[in-house]
């Protein structure tokens, strides 16, 4: 097979949780142990870094490889959903896993994907184990699909983890309170292994506290410790001074990521780093500078507060739940212009009734359906907009085309609702 049937074949024979959803999830980590042990544990032989939580993880993993890989650490990096194509979940120092790879894997390995039927995101990791073993990276982060404690990445014994925060999310199967999902993600908290919780919260510390204390692991809550205080923002950059403790470490430091929450992630991510200063690596100041100003250089982050144009203001955003939706549109509010322009497409399995109040009640919205299995159909997600002003579209190409035509250079369009919405729109950009 070429690399497009491969990939094909991923799909079509192995249960896709960001296709079908629920019915995709595995609730025990037996096959990718037993997958992991067929090819030599792969994932035993590479230096690693965990990174789960509800919001920001993949923010967080980002900014962390392009601080190693500035650092002159072979990094790699294995993130997921992907948006365009399946390497971007796969990469080392920014190069994306190469297609030979990918179909010489399934090729060797096709028997044993066919006894064990394992998921395609239980493949895709065991893929990028294989091969960040195989090209002796340095070190690789690797960022948690979903939960924590039964998520497939959960069979490493990394240098450090981090839960970035708890929010409601994936309800239907991490629980129904930020308690009982911190639950789950603190699963990933191991023996002796230094925590890093992104942001704290009087919900879920608690939590966090008995599983680290249960492992005998120091914990870090980031938020009690680091702080950013601006300089100045645009909608291109922002530059800022990083605080330990209220004091300055770091001074005029320029980032790509232009969202305001990154200041949260950025912190977290400098928790990180500190961390595995104390365990060895060699990160400079200059190092770190040069990382958050290159993340996007560095490690193709898309979908985050993505800019597309200055004038009109078009951005999209992979926001999806309560509290990521309710960061964004802090962000599109304080821009304070009057003529907002939202295309919007959710999946099925999202509390949409907690989020819509979050939206802007004067702006026009385009509504579509993401085109994968759990979509939301726009009959459906009508419903929620009966009190705006909303139009119906039969894609998300069609919901942008519509948008755009209605905007001038003083307007605002955002993009988002669901990585779906997000992913087929820079598909068309492409």
């Amino acid at each position: 097979m070429n690399y497009s049937e491969t990939v094909t074949f991923l799909y079509e024979q192995l249960p896709v949780y960001q296709k079908t959803g629920q019915v995709a999830y595995k609730d025990s980590l037996d096959n990718i142990i037993e997958l992991c042990s067929l090819l030599g544990n792969p994932h035993t032989k590479i230096k690693t870094i965990h990174i789960g939580g509800t919001n920001g993880k993949g923010s967080v993993s980002h900014m962390c490889a392009s601080i190693l890989q500035e650092a002159g650490y072979k990094t790699g990096l294995y993130t997921s959903p992907h948006f365009i194509d399946f390497r971007e979940r796969i990469q080392i120092n920014g190069s994306y896993i190469e297609k030979n790879e990918i179909t010489q894997f399934v090729e060797r390995h096709h028997s044993i994907i066919q006894e064990i039927q394992p998921s395609f995101f239980e493949i895709s990791l065991a893929l990028a184990f294989d091969y960040f073993a195989r090209q002796n990276v340095d070190i690789a982060v690797i960022e948690v699909g979903l939960g924590g404690r039964l998520d497939s990445t959960n069979i490493i014994t990394p240098l450090v983890a981090c839960i970035t925060n708890i929010g409601l999310d994936h309800t239907h199967i991490l629980g129904n309170t930020k308690a009982q999902i911190a639950g789950e993600k603190a699963g990933i908290i191991k023996p002796s292994i230094p925590i890093i919780i992104g942001e704290s919260n009087e919900e879920t510390d608690f939590v966090f506290r008995e599983k680290a204390k249960e492992c005998s692991s120091t914990i870090t809550f980031a938020n009690t410790i680091f702080s950013i205080q601006s300089d100045s923002e645009n909608e291109w950059f922002t530059q800022f001074n990083i605080l330990q403790n209220n004091k300055i470490i770091a001074e005029k430091i320029l980032s790509d990521l232009s969202g305001l929450y990154q200041k949260k992630n950025i912190c977290t991510a400098i928790a990180i780093i500190n961390e595995i200063r104390t365990q060895g690596f060699h990160i400079s100041q200059q190092d770190i500078r040069s990382g958050f100003r290159k993340v996007i250089q560095n490690t193709h982050l898309q979908g985050r507060w993505h800019i597309i144009s200055e004038k009109p203001l078009i951005v999209c955003d992979i926001a999806h739940n309560h509290a990521g939706t309710q960061e964004t549109m802090k962000q599109v509010n304080s821009l304070k212009n009057k003529d907002i322009h939202i295309v919007w497409g959710m999946v099925q399995d999202k509390d949409i009734e907690t989020i819509i109040p979050l939206l802007p009640h004067h702006a026009q919205y385009y509504l579509c359906k993401p085109n994968i299995e759990r979509g939301m159909p726009t009959e459906e997600l009508k419903q929620y907009f009966a009190q705006l002003k909303y139009s119906t579209h039969t894609s998300v190409v069609d919901a942008y085309t519509s948008a755009y035509q209605n905007i001038d250079t003083e307007s605002i369009l955002y993009i988002g609702g669901s990585t779906f919405v997000v992913a087929e729109f820079l598909s068309q950009k492409t």
